[in-house]
């Protein structure tokens, strides 16, 4: 305040100086409060890519565990009763 009432070139310096570091005071805070707010953005993110990320790895441990049931298959071809009922009738 001194600074600022005085007439002199010196404390004309001493205030734009005081001045200045406030200035860039106020800059670096605004900074750190975007960086904050990026930051948290990101854990928010995070968490969210965890959880999707944890429910895909839930699925794929499921699939593995439960045994693979094939399909129950047409047999091809002529009954095996029938076939040798008919070599007998020769």
């Amino acid at each position: 305040m001194l600074s600022s009432v005085l007439r002199s070139p010196r404390a004309i310096q001493v205030n734009i100086a005081i001045v200045r570091t406030f200035v860039r005071l106020r800059q670096l805070l605004a900074a750190h409060e975007e960086i904050a707010a990026k930051l948290e953005d990101l854990e928010w993110r995070q968490n969210e890519q965890g959880q999707q990320i944890r429910v895909v790895f839930e699925t794929i441990e499921k699939l593995m565990k439960q045994p693979a049931k094939e399909p129950e298959r047409k047999r091809i071809g002529f009954p095996l009763s029938r076939v040798s009922g008919a070599a007998s009738l020769t």
